[in-house]
């Protein structure tokens, strides 16, 4: 068994074209794991990421403030406590809300593939 104080994992810079900002920052842990990759990724106000898909499911846990994930058909607004689950291939965003900074964890199974879709 591993335990991890969140609040003790470094906040690294994560610049990518993949954000709308280079307000971002990534808390990777258990990367010792041999199936999954399980991170932070904590936005600015009214930072996202833009229109991307996963080769495999991704879970994303809201940690802190409020934020969007949005696909073509809708966006839906998220906040602490809320689990959303993307399906492999679907086609979406999220990030921050104008007003707030946003958190969340993201759980995905190793080796999955992110494409990015918008420039």
């Amino acid at each position: 068994m591993k335990i991890v104080k969140l609040s003790e994992v470094p906040k690294e810079p994560h610049v990518t074209p993949l954000f709308t900002s280079p307000d971002v920052t990534d808390q990777s842990f258990f990367g010792d794991s041999k199936d999954l990759r399980i991170g932070i990724v904590n936005f600015g106000r009214g930072v996202r990421n833009k229109f991307h898909i996963h080769s495999g499911d991704q879970i994303l846990i809201v940690t802190k403030g409020k934020g969007i994930v949005a696909t073509d058909a809708e966006e839906r607004e998220v906040t602490v406590g809320d689990a959303v689950l993307i399906p492999a291939g679907e086609k979406h965003w999220h990030g921050a809300t104008e007003d707030s900074a946003f958190s969340h964890m993201t759980v995905q199974v190793k080796g999955n593939k992110m494409t990015q879709l918008e420039k």
